[in-house]
């Protein structure tokens, strides 16, 4: 073998060894880059969203069906003048607060106080006649003993004594007339509440006939108060059926209880107790009128005011409660996200009963041991998993 052949040999082993370390670098590199990305990939890759669950509150509740309402005064009276004549005083402060039989106005009595006298007169005049007649009978029966006057005469006593009796009857009347038109000159109030302000000014002249008495003012019952509503033919099916399965007692007769909330308020201010339900419901609306009497121990409510109304809907029972911020809308569904015991989102429709105490009632659809999410719906997705934290009774909306 030649020197340059074997120089090349020596060429070719060295060049091949360089080659199977250059090949050994490359694969431990390329091994080396894959696990980097392995533990990049797996550094990059993001924790299962934080959400707030809590399992339903568990509690006895009551329905209640809610309406619109109107107050309307129990009493109101419109004062008219009974006696015709000039007003000399007016006796009560515009708006005020007055009771049964406070002095309001007071009408010129003068002409009525004469007449009363005169009408006094003629009854004295009266009597003073039946004393007479009485008198003239007694005599005339005495002398009939004697037959010194004819039967006739008695007769003729006897009839004057029936007459002088009569006229004393007209004049009692006359008199009696006569003193309640004095009476009536001073206008009191025939109820007690709130009083409108004062129609006719003193130096007025005011008519007590009957077809065109003047309005003077006009007064207004306050405490307790009506409010009337309207329930529609559903609910009225309802309540019937729940009577008649012995769950719900009778409006009819039985005072059941209601609560009302005034303009711009969110929790029940009064409280009252039903008291009529019409016979009939109107042809036109479909509505059946129902009436409440409201206490108004405050004052703070004025007929014509509108308000709504919760009227009792059924007897207590057991229910599952969630807040409203628990409860999303799937198209015409209502639905809630339940976190299941591996932390995978699950939709679960649900069917929903009125709010009770700030919480929603869930009638179907839930059990007491289910994690529902409260907090963070936005970050769950259904089927993917969550990192589920309990929520505390203040974030959950629970008040027990």
């Amino acid at each position: 073998m030649t020197r340059s052949h074997k120089n090349s040999c020596r060429l070719n082993a060295v060049t091949s060894r360089l080659c199977r370390r250059r090949f050994l670098a490359g694969t431990v590199a390329v091994v080396l880059l894959a696990g980097c990305d392995q533990k990049a990939e797996q550094a990059a890759a993001p924790a299962p969203p934080a959400v707030t669950v809590a399992q339903p509150i568990k509690r006895v509740v009551t329905d209640w069906d809610e309406f619109s309402g109107r107050f309307e005064a129990i009493e109101q009276v419109e004062i008219r003048a009974r006696v015709t004549g000039f007003v000399e005083s007016v006796e009560f402060k515009d708006g005020a607060v007055v009771q049964i039989g406070d002095l309001l106005y007071v009408i010129d009595p003068r002409q009525y106080e004469a007449v009363a006298e005169q009408a006094q007169g003629q009854l004295a005049d009266a009597k003073a006649k039946v004393d007479l007649a009485e008198r003239e009978l007694a005599r005339a029966e005495s002398l009939i003993q004697t037959q010194a006057v004819a039967e006739a005469i008695v007769d003729q006593r006897r009839q004057q004594l029936q007459s002088a009796k009569a006229a004393v009857l007209q004049a009692e009347g006359t008199l009696r007339r006569a003193e309640l038109d004095v009476e009536f000159t001073k206008v009191r109030a025939p109820i007690a509440g709130r009083i409108s302000r004062h129609l006719v000014t003193v130096g007025n002249l005011v008519q007590g006939s009957e077809s065109g008495a003047t309005l003077l003012t006009s007064i207004v019952s306050m405490d307790p108060i009506h409010i009337y509503f309207d329930m529609d033919e559903s609910i009225y099916l309802k309540n019937s059926r729940l009577w008649f399965e012995g769950k719900r007692p009778s409006s009819r007769d039985t005072p059941n209880p209601v609560q009302v909330m005034l303009a711009g308020e969110t929790k029940p201010s009064h409280k009252g107790t039903m008291d009529f339900l019409d016979n009939r419901l109107d042809i036109g609306t479909g509505t059946l009128r129902g009436r409440a009497l409201v206490d108004n121990h405050d004052l703070s409510i004025l007929p014509g005011q509108f308000a709504r109304v919760r009227v009792l809907g059924s007897a207590p029972y057991e229910a599952l409660l969630l807040p409203d911020t628990a409860i999303a809308t799937d198209q015409s569904r209502k639905i809630v996200f339940v976190v299941k015991g591996d932390d995978t989102v699950e939709a679960r429709p649900v069917t929903l009963g009125p709010l009770d105490d700030g919480l929603r009632v869930v009638r179907e659809g839930l059990k007491p041991d289910d994690r529902v999410i409260v907090e963070g719906l936005q970050r769950a997705r259904i089927g993917a998993k969550v990192t589920p934290h309990t929520a505390t009774s203040s974030s959950s909306g629970a008040k027990r």
